[in-house]
């Protein structure tokens, strides 16, 4: 294996794990009502956004396509490089809205919880049929590591919002 192939491997591995562990365990470490460094949301209404974020990679929530198939190549192109979102990157309105949504979970600790057990479902889902693919409003279909490349841009995101310094 060349040495390129070899470290694209250790870096896929590095954001798998963050993915399925080093966020929350980072979220875990933030009180509910912590203001990040930009944005609208405070920590735990971040918490809730990223697990209902999974949710819709499992299909458990589901939007359609707001991306006009002749710009999808760009965006894919994107999810794909290792450029970062930029602060106050939004979803389109049509898909979450305009303002922060209401707390769903009485505590930050209640809203943690789900936020692993909605990353252990995803990692199940694509177990069970890894070759599968499930629809994201802006990218379109999304295979399992397209979906870890995604998840990956999007919690690293909201990480460094609150104030996560990844090591290098």
């Amino acid at each position: 294996m060349s040495t390129f192939n070899l470290q694209k491997k250790e870096m896929d591995i590095a954001k798998k794990n963050f993915v399925s562990t080093g966020f929350s365990a980072f979220a875990q470490s933030l009180p509910a009502d912590a203001m990040g460094n930009w944005g609208k949301m405070n920590a735990q209404q971040m918490v809730e956004h990223v697990t209902a974020f999974f949710k819709v990679s499992t299909g458990k929530i589901q939007f359609a396509v707001v991306t006009q198939p002749e710009h999808l190549p760009k965006y894919k192109e994107f999810l794909l490089s290792d450029k970062e979102f930029r602060e106050n990157t939004k979803a389109p309105a049509e898909i979450i809205g305009e303002e922060v949504l209401p707390l769903r979970n009485e505590t930050m600790e209640a809203a943690i919880l789900n936020l692993k057990k909605s990353i252990e479902e995803f990692f199940e889902y694509f177990a069970s049929g890894p070759l599968q693919t499930t629809s994201h409003p802006v990218f379109g279909a999304l295979t399992f590591d397209e979906w870890v490349q995604l998840h990956y841009k999007h919690v690293l995101h909201h990480a460094k919002q609150f104030g996560f310094v990844p090591q290098t």
